[in-house]
């Protein structure tokens, strides 16, 4: 067997650089984009490296080692989990910084390869720079903090590991019932030692993703279930955009007259004017979908965990009887919270699904009622975006309006992106459907800090098309610098900074739950006496290189909106949103569980808790 000497470094890049994968037919890399920030563990053999691929895999450079990891994760959700990012960091507090991000992948069932420096194996020089040390367990670094939060671990220790750790690690992140992180563990010393290596290891390999089949049985089973429901219900999970399965669900609603509502991550599975989507469910949801889920006696789950947002903490679902079907590519989905599991790909499922169930359809008025109940939705969204004058404080906005607007002036390709704070409700309430997927939100791990760097990660999935990031003034302070990113690297967003003066998402809980306002707005937050401080965002994002513009009133948004559309660089627009009039904040009638006092002396808490644990009435148990 004809062999070839390389290093540890030199083989790793050059087994990344051989990956490819079959796109609708066409080869594309595998692994289409590397994120670095380079300290001695990882410049000096692994970087340059990097750099003798850079005409297969171009590496950018991030200013903080989570918010690269996390662009790193957005440009695979904007790929549809075919493509994937590679994020690369020291030793130390830069691998510690993208633990967080590796949790935002793996809650989301996103692939992500992160890459690392490490200690040395030989312990020569120990203690080493940013090593912390273990006083029990030597073979212990800050590395092992990836182990809870990664689908893949391993740290290489001998050269030979690559032949067997890589293809392992790769089929993890490619198999989507295990899509998710995998971290690799770079020694220090063993980056640059030699071996030699089967030349056939670094042969071209494309790559495909795997659709498994269901097993007729347990289809059987759900035709059975779904053939005697009256009220049955599709809720559409981000699994039916990762199984590129929205034909298929459009159609198989479409032939077996069954109403759709969507979660977040299945939010723009199915086109807003499809008179059986019955719009967002769930606590950041809408009264029409939320309807159809209490009054449905079967559910079929598609690609989705049933998170609490989802569920309302499971009181979403108030037939005691009702049936659940859950259709997932991943075990541990599938069989969750009492279910009859149909393991297998989205679409697989549906097409065959569909053939056993060959002309059934639900009844037309349970199909009537749900284009009734979100019809009624259009209208209570339209009266959002639309605020009456007088409704909000002077000179401010509300969220509703600014995504009203956003709806109706961003163009066919263009991507939405947000996360955390009060957005992803606001969004996910209030968006129209004008085409499939090109929906972004962040919430299986509700990560503030998501937004630009997921921006920046879209933006580079999507170089022909513009990103839209809608970011709260909270998020923005917590992670801004690829505002700069963007402009280094010639990949332009639009950011939308909805300022109002804090975390006044969490205020509004704090204040729903008869707690009083307590540092969260600026304004109740220990601070001197005397004028507020205020964060000048057009100022800051303009230090960064981008163009930008604070409105003074939301009228000026759409020549605003204009202008960055037109412009040739990142665009930042701030607008003012007011943090507490009823009318800013969209609601739905759904229950959500949070951790309140059994026990308190305030009246105001005891009134609200036991008003909150009204609604516990509901709860499905034994989930």
């Amino acid at each position: 067997m004809k062999t070839v000497r390389l290093t540890v470094a030199e083989a790793l890049a050059k087994y990344l650089a051989a990956q490819m994968i079959d796109i609708d037919g066409k080869k594309e890399q595998l692994f289409g984009a590397a994120f670095a920030i380079f300290g001695h563990g990882n410049v000096t053999c692994f970087g340059q490296q990097l750099k003798n691929i850079e005409d297969k895999i171009p590496t950018w450079r991030g200013q903080n080692e989570q918010s690269m990891a996390t662009a790193a994760i957005a440009f695979a959700k904007a790929n549809q989990r075919r493509r994937i990012g590679i994020a690369t960091s020291s030793i130390g507090p830069g691998a510690t910084n993208m633990v967080t991000a590796a949790g935002i992948a793996h809650t989301n069932r996103l692939p992500l390869l992160l890459i690392s420096g490490d200690a040395y194996v030989s312990r020569l020089p120990d203690p080493v720079l940013q090593q912390p040390e273990n006083f029990e367990d030597p073979s212990v670094t800050c590395n092992d903090t990836f182990k809870p939060l990664t689908r893949y671990w391993d740290r290489i220790v001998s050269p030979t590991q690559l032949m067997h750790t890589l293809p392992q690690a790769i089929d993890t992140m490619l198999d989507p019932a295990t899509c998710g992180p995998a971290f690799i563990g770079l020694p220090q010393d063993i980056q640059g030692v030699a071996y030699d290596f089967p030349e056939v290891f670094f042969a071209e390999k494309v790559h495909r993703i795997r659709r498994p089949e269901p097993e007729l049985v347990a289809l059987e089973e759900a035709k059975e279930i779904l053939i005697k429901a009256k009220r049955p219900l599709i809720i559409s999970g981000g699994g039916v955009h990762y199984s590129l399965a929205t034909d298929e669900l459009a159609a198989f609603a479409g032939k077996h007259n069954i109403p759709v509502v969507e979660t977040i991550a299945g939010r723009a599975t199915m086109l807003q004017d499809n008179p059986l989507n019955a719009g967002p469910i769930g606590v950041t949801g809408s009264d029409s979908a939320n309807y159809m889920a209490a009054h449905a006696d079967v559910v079929v789950a598609i690609g989705t965990r049933l998170q609490d947002f989802t569920t309302g903490s499971w009181t979403v679902f108030r037939n005691q009887d009702m049936k659940l079907i859950s259709v997932n590519v991943a075990r541990f989905d599938a069989v969750k919270h009492m279910s009859y599991p149909v393991l297998g790909d989205a679409k697989a499922c549906m097409t065959k699904l569909s053939v056993l169930l060959g002309d059934w359809r639900s009844e037309q008025e349970w199909a009537d009622t749900a284009k009734a109940q979100a019809d009624e939705w259009k209208a209570v969204v339209h009266r959002r975006t639309h605020p009456q004058e007088g409704d909000l404080l002077p000179s401010m906005s509300s969220y509703a309006e600014v995504i009203g607007k956003l709806n109706k002036s961003m163009e066919k390709g263009d991507t939405v992106l947000t996360a955390a704070g009060g957005l992803p409700a606001e969004l996910a309430m209030n968006w129209q459907n004008y085409q499939i997927g090109k929906f972004d939100i962040e919430f299986g791990f509700s990560c503030m800090g998501y937004e630009i760097a997921g921006g920046w990660g879209a933006k580079i999935a999507n170089p022909n098309n513009d990103v839209v990031v809608l970011v709260g003034d909270g998020s923005y302070l917590i992670q801004n610098s690829d505002i700069y990113s963007s402009v280094l690297t010639g990949h332009k967003m639009i950011l939308v900074v909805c300022d109002n003066g804090g975390f006044a998402v969490i205020n509004k809980l704090q204040n729903n739950t008869g707690n009083e306002s307590f540092n969260n707005l600026l304004s109740d937050c220990r601070r001197p006496d005397g004028e507020l401080a205020r964060v000048d965002f057009a100022k800051h994002a303009e230090a960064q290189g981008a163009i930008s513009e604070k409105l003074s009133s939301i009228d000026e948004f759409d020549a605003a909106f204009a202008r960055a559309k037109e412009a040739d660089r990142t665009y930042v627009i701030v607008v003012d949103i007011d943090p507490v009039s009823p009318a800013a904040w969209s609601k739905c009638d759904c229950w959500w569980e949070v951790g309140l006092p059994e026990v308190t002396d305030n009246q105001d808490t005891a009134k609200k808790v036991a008003e909150w644990e009204e609604g516990r009435a509901h709860q499905r148990r034994g989930v």
